[in-house]
């Protein structure tokens, strides 16, 4: 069936590609067994798990690392973040205040716990960043937690010098969560240094429930889940196998096809810039030094950022206001204040987010859309 529609909030989530599915409804068809159970058809199982474990590793260049497959992003963050704090309660974080809510809301969570929290000023250039990073680890610091790329704006964060700052400091682990950089910008483990990384697989054309935590081997958390002790004791449960198959397959599609895809919407990103440009009103929130080309933040003069996602969405061009986690909330985007933007244009944000199959004529739709909202609600 032919989409009629204009989607863009893609950060938000994606279709299911084809080729994702068919494998999920294989495994599923063929390999449903409890890859814990002890007989054959349960090895089977297993088997299957353990080779979508061997691919995403590779596909990441983690080659001292284990998958911790889990419900999603949100799981793996806050297993990563509270797995840690549980194992050092009068220790340090460092974090950033452009979190996702699932690492944010972590964070404010053991502050009030009695974990020191503090937070890096994003708002410098990536070498103020790093001094900054240097002077905050103290003794107690056992945790730097940040976003690869922020999902409301697109800013990109620098990882790479990150890890090799953090390289020097062997008990600070450093977490990353990565939901808007997999298979879109180039992610290297090792070479980042990372220690531990989140990843979802519905952000990358894969089935919802079923995300990642990226271990480094001798890292130990503390479990979140009590139950069988699946996933080498540190989420238990029975495991998603065809999930976990179907992500591995998504994260090679996308991944395969990163470059030339980057290419391509990256001229879309720079089109709809010049495009918005010319319309009286708009303005464009998201133009950082490191920039994703995948999301496009703006907001229009005198129109609140939800009275313009239903106004679009009558025309059935579906974009979103702040990150999809907190779209419908009335209030300012917290991660538009910290970065510096007044409370109006924080309340007005818009955000619009591409895909791999995000084609021209769609963004040409969009703008033409746009243009006719915005001078009627003006």
């Amino acid at each position: 069936m032919k989409q009629e529609f204009i989607y863009l909030d893609h950060s938000a989530t994606t279709k299911v590609d084809d080729e994702v599915m068919d494998t999920y409804i294989k495994a599923n068809d063929n390999f449903w067994g409890n890859a814990s159970s002890l007989h054959n058809f349960g090895a089977i199982a297993e088997t299957v798990l353990l080779k979508a474990n061997r691919q995403i590793l590779d596909l990441l260049n983690a080659n001292n690392h284990q998958v911790i497959f889990t419900g999603g992003a949100t799981e793996s963050n806050n297993l990563a973040i509270k797995g840690l704090a549980q194992a050092n309660p009068n220790g340090h974080i460092i974090t950033t205040k452009i979190e996702h809510p699932s690492v944010y809301e972590v964070c404010l969570e053991l502050d009030k716990a009695g974990i020191r929290v503090s937070y890096l000023d994003v708002t410098k250039s990536h070498a103020e960043i790093i001094l900054e990073l240097e002077s905050l680890v103290t003794k107690d610091t056992f945790l730097v937690s940040c976003m690869h790329v922020n999902s409301e704006m697109g800013m990109v964060l620098p990882i790479m010098e990150m890890g090799q700052v953090l390289a020097r400091y062997p008990r600070v682990k450093f977490h990353v969560d990565a939901v808007q950089s997999v298979g879109k910008l180039p992610l290297d483990i090792d070479t980042m240094q990372i220690d531990l990384l989140s990843a979802s697989a519905h952000k990358i054309h894969g089935i919802k429930g079923i995300g990642c935590l990226i271990v480094r081997n001798g890292v130990n958390l503390v479990p979140q889940i009590a139950g069988g002790g699946q996933m080498g004791g540190i989420r238990s449960g029975t495991v998603n196998v065809a999930g976990a198959a179907s992500f591995a397959k998504a994260m090679r599609l996308v991944i395969e096809g990163q470059t030339k895809c980057f290419s391509r919407i990256k001229e879309l990103y720079d089109y709809l810039l010049k495009q918005m440009a010319g319309i009286d009103g708009v303005q464009v929130n998201s133009i950082f030094t490191a920039q994703s080309p995948y999301i496009v933040n703006f907001c229009v003069d005198g129109v609140r950022g939800e009275t313009m996602v239903h106004a679009l969405a009558e025309h059935e061009v579906y974009i979103s206001a702040k990150s999809a986690c907190s779209s419908k909330s009335s209030k300012a985007s917290y991660v538009m204040l910290a970065l510096g933007f007044d409370e109006r244009t924080a309340t007005e944000s818009l955000r619009v987010s591409f895909a791999h199959n995000t084609t021209r004529d769609e963004i040409e739709k969009f703008i033409e859309v746009l243009k006719q909202e915005v001078q009627r609600l003006r």
